[in-house]
């Protein structure tokens, strides 16, 4: 599901466990910043296959991983 492969690669981006980030985290709450927000679209982009574009990607992990379904499914 594509929810737990955001989760899980935001984890290995911050070096967090997985299980510290739920559906419901904003990036705020992770500390990310607009460095780390551009690295993280890159590398969700290079998992998931599709453009993304950081001002539509949502806050939260829920969020970006809606988005990621509707560029995948469109």
């Amino acid at each position: 599901m594509t929810i737990e492969k955001v989760i899980e690669a935001l984890a290995d981006h911050l070096e967090m466990d997985a299980s510290e980030i739920t559906a419901e985290t904003t990036f705020a709450d992770l500390g990310v910043d607009s460095l780390d927000a551009v690295e993280i679209l890159m590398e969700m982009e290079d998992v998931f296959g599709v453009e993304i574009v950081a001002g539509e990607a949502g806050t939260s992990v829920k969020e970006l991983a809606a988005y990621i379904d509707a560029k995948a499914n469109a």
